[in-house]
């Protein structure tokens, strides 16, 4: 195989995201454990796919595949994989997807992979539509592979975000089986032993931190300890508010509260005045729209003077037709919906079931408990 490896991408003729490869048990040589048989079968699909006997590849892998090398059936293997290492024939990075996807949008090189880079698509717009760039194994009746162009279609803005989440609850090792959230654990307020640490303090903290799993232990990621139970954690909902197309603002609602959206809304509001430019502003009304969220579902209701329209997300990133809301009237609002105050001026949810921007929103709570429940707290970012 050393033959088809190129020591630099610029000298390639393909990306490999190996680690991919070589875990990869639905499409590539059956269930079994990491092995190095699944890259040859990979080469020799692509041989046959360019008619190249000197085709060449750059491979990139993460630092977690040597990691893992007792998940290796041939230890063999694993010395030589090191020896690839040492020379320089396979990149070793903490993070395989990213590497892979800048050198494709650098050099335009076809990627072998099986991902489809869901959650990488914000920072790699390019990746949306793309239907030339990804070749995906494909094992045929035989046990030989083949490489399938991937068609790697249009994803909604809610569902990337959703992926985004899964892949940062993956690194503090709080997915379980099948890629499900650990919700016993992100579902409870955490505390560091350590006075000083704010991390995870809800009093305190200027963001709130999701735990580290550490030997199934919820641990500190600065002190390395274990972390105290506080009790329960609020469940919240993330808003965004897009302006001409771009996010410039998000916010946390907690469950069982109601928010009023708009140009100025009052102290216990979202208020978009700041974001917006003066003639805009003023055709969005002072309270624009209530967002509740009642027993994990969020609701919509106009209450403006000018109107508001709303389109729900579909398939493949496809929205439904504008639709103009009734008056003082709740309506589901699902993530990826879009509701739009004024032209350019949209509010919409994001995926993610478990948003860490949760510091002010518990404070603010615990501050204004006094007050008909509405509890709200902005996070100005792009």
């Amino acid at each position: 195989m050393e033959h088809h490896l190129a020591a630099s991408a610029e000298r390639a003729d393909y990306l490999v995201e190996l680690s991919n490869v070589v875990r990869d048990t639905s499409s590539i040589g059956g269930h079994g454990p990491r092995s190095l048989r699944r890259l040859g079968l990979v080469l020799r699909a692509l041989m046959e796919l360019t008619r190249d006997p000197d085709v060449s590849v750059y491979l990139v892998a993460d630092i977690s595949l040597l990691g893992g090398h007792r998940e290796f059936g041939d230890q063999a293997e694993v010395r030589r994989l090191r020896g690839w290492v040492a020379d320089g024939l396979v990149e070793e990075v903490d993070d395989a997807d990213e590497r892979v996807l800048e050198l494709a949008r650098m050099t335009s090189l076809p990627v072998i992979t099986g991902d489809q880079y869901v959650d990488h698509r914000l920072e790699h717009p390019w990746i949306q539509g793309n239907t030339w760039q990804f070749l995906r194994p494909d094992t045929r009746p035989d046990g030989s592979v083949a490489l399938v162009a991937m068609d790697m279609g249009v994803r909604s803005a809610a569902e990337i975000s959703r992926r985004m989440e899964l892949s940062a609850l993956k690194k503090q090792g709080l997915l379980g089986p099948s890629r499900t959230p650990l919700t016993e654990v992100i579902m409870r307020s955490w505390r560091c032993p350590e006075l000083r640490c704010t991390l995870y303090d809800i009093r305190r903290g200027e963001r709130i931190l999701l735990p580290r799993m550490r030997r199934g232990v919820p641990t500190c990621e600065l002190h390395g300890t274990p972390l105290v139970d506080e009790g329960p954690r609020l469940g919240t909902t993330q808003l965004k508010a897009v302006i001409d197309g771009t996010c410039v603002a998000r916010y946390t609602l907690d469950e069982g509260s109601e928010a009023h959206v708009g140009r100025l809304p009052g102290q216990v509001g979202i208020a978009l005045h700041s974001l917006l430019p003066p003639q805009v502003a003023q055709q969005v009304s002072r309270r624009h729209v209530a967002v509740s969220a009642r027993s994990g579902a969020v609701l919509i209701r106009d209450i403006s003077t000018y109107g508001t329209r709303m389109r729900r997300a579909g398939k493949q990133g496809a929205f439904g037709p504008w639709e103009k809301l009734p008056p003082n009237t709740d309506r589901p609002f699902r993530p990826g919906d879009e509701v739009e105050l004024a032209s350019g001026v949209v509010l919409t949810r994001s995926g993610r079931r478990f948003p860490a921007e949760l510091a002010d929103a518990w404070r603010a709570k615990a501050v204004r408990a006094p007050v008909p429940p509405t509890a709200v707290a902005p996070t100005r970012r792009a």
